[in-house]
C-alpha cells in the first residue's frame, strides 16, 4: 500500500516502448504443470462495491483478519482487474469473454429489460458440470431473468439460493427499479423463498453454502461454490453490533460500510472453517475478489487510487483479490503479474479437467502456472471496455488522429500504458473519512480539474498507478498505437443489447415478486442493436418545487466547482 501511495506522488520522467509487438497481444508459453491428481473443490467468493482501500491489508482503519491471513498464506493478487459495474464483471467471469463479445457493452441489466447473458454461451458451471463437478451459486445474479432459459438453475448451476435483481434490501429482500416499482426478490432454485425473509442477507448465504458442505461428500464428487455475496452493496444496513468497534469513525456511511465489510470477513471464516470441518479443505481453491471499486459516498474508499465505481480510471476496476489454497506450489506471495476476471473461466475450466478448446473466442487465460509456480502472465493487455453508446464530452476522429473517434467511451491497457477516451466517468481522488459531513467535507476533496474539452488521455499505470501525470501529449506514438488496438478490437465486436423497459415486468402482475415474464413458448424478439435512453422512456410528472430543486442544485454543483 505505502509502495502504491509513494508512485503516485512521484514525478513521471520518461519510458521506453521497448519494441513492443503493438498490433497483436503477445503470449508467453504457458508451460506444461502439475495439477492436482483429483479436481479440486472451487470456493469463489465476489463481494459487491468493495474498493481497493476496504481491505486490512490495504487499510488502517478497516478489520479484516481472516481475508488478511487467507491472502497472506496463499497468492495476493496486486495487479488484477475486473469491470466498473455488477453485471459486467459477472458476464465476463462466467463467460471468459469481454463485453464486445457478449453485447453486454453499455451499463448494467435493469430488472424490466428482457435481456440476459447470451444463452447461446457456454458457461463456466456449465463446463465445470461437463467436468464431472457438482455446482451451486449462492447471492446476487443480475445476469438476466426475463425468461427462465436466462436463470442461474439454467446456465449451469444445479442449485440456486439468492437474488437476481442489482440491489436488494439485507432483510426484507424488497427490490426497486425506481422508487414506486418495488417487489420480494429472493429464490431458492426457480421457485419464490417467501418465508426465508428477515434474516442479513450475509448470514443467510453463509449458512446456505455451510449447508452444502454438509450434505456433500468431498470425496464423492468435486464441488464447484460460487459465493456472489450481496455485501458490502448498498443499502449500509448491517446489525448494530458490527457498527460498535468502528464507533469512533467521524465518517458514519463509513462507519456502517466497515461494519459491514467486518460481517465478509465473518462470513469467509465461517466458509473456510466448514471446509475443514467437513474434509474439503485439502482438495481446495479459494479465490477472492471484489466486482468493481466503492463508492466514496456511500462509506468505500478506493485511496490512493483515482476514480470510483462506475468508471474507467484505477479505482473503478482494479480489484482486490487473492487466491489461497494447500494445492499453491509458490505461496505466501505477492503477484504483480496483469490478470483479468475473464482468466477464471480458462483457469478453472482446465484445473477441473475440462476442455475450453471449444470455446472460440475466449478472451481469458489459463493463469494457474502464474499462481501456483510464480510464471510470467500470458496476457499482455487488457480491454477494459468499447462502449459505442457512451458519446459525451469532445471527442473527435481528429483528436483520435483519424483513427478512432475519442467521443465513445473506451479503455485499454497494454504492457505499462493505459489510454483512455471519451468520458471515463469522475476522477476525483477521495481520501478515506474526508467526507465526514456535507457540504463542509466536500471543499477538502480533491478533484481533477481542468479536464472538461479532453478526450484521449495516457498514463504509465506501473510508475504512475493514481493516474496523475497525463502523458497523451508528450507520447503521441504511444497514445497511436493503442488507438490502433481498440480500432482492432472493435472489428470483432457484436451489437449492443439495451433494449427498453418491459411492463410485463412489474412485479404487481406477478405476484409481487421479480420472476421470468416471458414464456418458454413466446417468440424471442431481436434486440441487437436497440437501446434506448432511460430518462426519455418515462413519463415525468410537472413538479414546480422539482424544478426549483434542480436549479439550485446545478447551482451548487457550479459554485463547488468553482471554490474548489
Amino acid at each position: 500500500m505505502s509502495v502504491l501511495a509513494g508512485l503516485c506522488l512521484v514525478s513521471l520522467l520518461d519510458f521506453t516502448l521497448a519494441s513492443w509487438p503493438w498490433l497483436k497481444p503477445n503470449q508467453v508459453d504457458e508451460g506444461q504443470t502439475k495439477r492436482p491428481k483429483q479436481p479440486p473443490h472451487i470456493i469463489f467468493i465476489l463481494t459487491d462495491d468493495q474498493g481497493f482501500n476496504d481491505i486490512g491489508y490495504h487499510s488502517t482503519d478497516l478489520r479484516t483478519p481472516t481475508l488478511d491471513r487467507l491472502a497472506a498464506e496463499g497468492v495476493r493478487l496486486e495487479n488484477y482487474y475486473v469491470q466498473p459495474l455488477c453485471t459486467p464483471s459477472r458476464s465476463q467471469l462466467i463467460t471468459g469473454r469481454y463485453q464486445i463479445h457478449t453485447g453486454l457493452q453499455h451499463s448494467i441489466i435493469r430488472p424490466r429489460q428482457p435481456s440476459c447473458l447470451p444463452r447461446n454461451l457456454v458457461t463456466l458451471p456449465q463446463r465445470l458440470q461437463e467436468a464431472g463437478y457438482s455446482t451451486h451459486m449462492v447471492g446476487k445474479w443480475h445476469l438476466g431473468f426475463y425468461r427462465k432459459d436466462c436463470l442461474p438453475t439454467r446456465r449451469g448451476f444445479h442449485t440456486y439460493f439468492g437474488s437476481l435483481t442489482g440491489s436488494v434490501d439485507y432483510y426484507t429482500y424488497g427490490s426497486c427499479d425506481g422508487k414506486s416499482l418495488c417487489g420480494f426478490d429472493l429464490h431458492d432454485g426457480e421457485s419464490v423463498a417467501w418465508g426465508r425473509a428477515g434474516k442479513y442477507s450475509t448470514h443467510l448465504y453463509t449458512q446456505r453454502v455451510r449447508k452444502i458442505l454438509d450434505t456433500h461428500h468431498p470425496d464423492h464428487q468435486p464441488l464447484f461454490i460460487f459465493v456472489s455475496l450481496q455485501a458490502v452493496h448498498t443499502p449500509l444496513k448491517p446489525p448494530k453490533s458490527y457498527i460498535y468497534p468502528y464507533r469512533s469513525m467521524g465518517n458514519v456511511p463509513r462507519r456502517k460500510y466497515a461494519a459491514m465489510v467486518s460481517i465478509v470477513d465473518e462470513a469467509v471464516h465461517n466458509i473456510t472453517y466448514a471446509l475443514r470441518k467437513y474434509g474439503y479443505y485439502r482438495n481446495s481453491i479459494i479465490i477472492f475478489s471484489t466486482d468493481n471499486g466503492a463508492q466514496p459516498f456511500t462509506g468505500g474508499s478506493n485511496w490512493p487510487l483515482r476514480g470510483r465505481k462506475g468508471t474507467y480510471w484505477e479505482g473503478g476496476i482494479r480489484a482486490v483479490g487473492f487466491v489461497h489454497s494447500p494445492l499453491l506450489r509458490h505461496k505466501r506471495r505477492v503477484s504483480k503479474a496483469l490478470l483479468h476476471i475473464t482468466d477464471w473461466y480458462p483457469t478453472l475450466v482446465r484445473l477441473a479437467g475440462g476442455n475450453t478448446s471449444q470455446d472460440q473466442g475466449l478472451d481469458g487465460y489459463d493463469i494457474w502456472p502464474v499462481l501456483s509456480e510464480n510464471k510470467e502472465s500470458p496476457r499482455m493487455e487488457i480491454l477494459h471496455n468499447i462502449d459505442p453508446l457512451h458519446r459525451r464530452g469532445h471527442g473527435s476522429s481528429q483528436a483520435g488522429q483519424g483513427l478512432w473517434d475519442t467521443a465513445v467511451q473506451a479503455a485499454i491497457r497494454v504492457g505499462d500504458w493505459k489510454l483512455l477516451t471519451g468520458d471515463p466517468g469522475h476522477g476525483d481522488w477521495v481520501p478515506p473519512q474526508v467526507l465526514t459531513s456535507f457540504p463542509g467535507g466536500w471543499w477538502n476533496l480533491e478533484r481533477g480539474t481542468g479536464e472538461g474539452k479532453k478526450s484521449v488521455w495516457l498514463f504509465n499505470i506501473t510508475a504512475d498507478p493514481c493516474e496523475r501525470n497525463d502523458l497523451a501529449d508528450q507520447r503521441p506514438g504511444v497514445v497511436r498505437k493503442l488507438l490502433a488496438r481498440l480500432v482492432s478490437y472493435n472489428r470483432t465486436a457484436i451489437p449492443v443489447c439495451y433494449p427498453p423497459d418491459d411492463p410485463r415486468a412489474n412485479p404487481d402482475v406477478n405476484g409481487g415478486a421479480w420472476v421470468p415474464w416471458v414464456g418458454d413458448e413466446e417468440q424471442e424478439d431481436n434486440w441487437n442493436g436497440v437501446y434506448y435512453k432511460r430518462g426519455r422512456n418515462r413519463k415525468r410528472k410537472k413538479c414546480r418545487l422539482c424544478k426549483i430543486r434542480s436549479f439550485f442544485k446545478k447551482l451548487n454543483s457550479r459554485i463547488m466547482s468553482n471554490r474548489i
